[in-house]
């Protein structure tokens, strides 16, 4: 099989993410947020608001993939080389995580633009890390539906 392109890697994983489950992750990122929003006493929400972002992406990424031949012929390629690909595909839910987390760093936590892009990098590499995991470790999907 021939390499393919970074922008064709970024489409196949937003194939992939297009069966997301965009209301659970949507309930549950933002249900994240205002329990840990009561938690900290009220005084950080740029915390709790990182906090909800990342497991919406999560949520978004890992229920892309979970049942691989589910759905259409073009998102079911597209999720069983997420599956192969575990890498590859967090990519795309860490960028989303970063530009989302960015601006609740740079209007709520008033680090400046710089720490608000650091804050934001660092949150976006964390979603990077555990949605490549979670993604590694259900690669066994993709084996079973073939």
């Amino acid at each position: 099989m021939s390499e393919i392109s970074r922008r064709d890697e970024m489409s196949l994983s937003g194939a992939a993410l297009r069966g997301a489950p965009w209301k659970a992750a949507v309930v549950g990122g933002g249900a994240t947020a205002a329990i840990a929003w009561v938690f900290s006493g009220f005084d950080d929400m740029a915390w709790a608001l990182g906090l909800g972002i990342n497991l919406f992406a999560l949520i978004a990424a890992i229920g892309a993939i979970a049942k691989p031949d589910v759905s259409d012929r073009v998102t079911r390629q597209a999720r069983m080389w997420s599956l192969k690909h575990p890498w590859k595909f967090a990519l795309l839910p860490a960028g989303i995580s970063a530009v989302l987390d960015y601006p609740v760093q740079l209007v709520l936590d008033g680090e400046g633009v710089f720490g608000a892009a650091w804050g934001a990098l660092w949150h976006g590499a964390l979603v990077y890390l555990i949605a490549a995991v979670m993604t590694f470790v259900m690669q066994g999907r993709a084996r079973s539906s073939q």
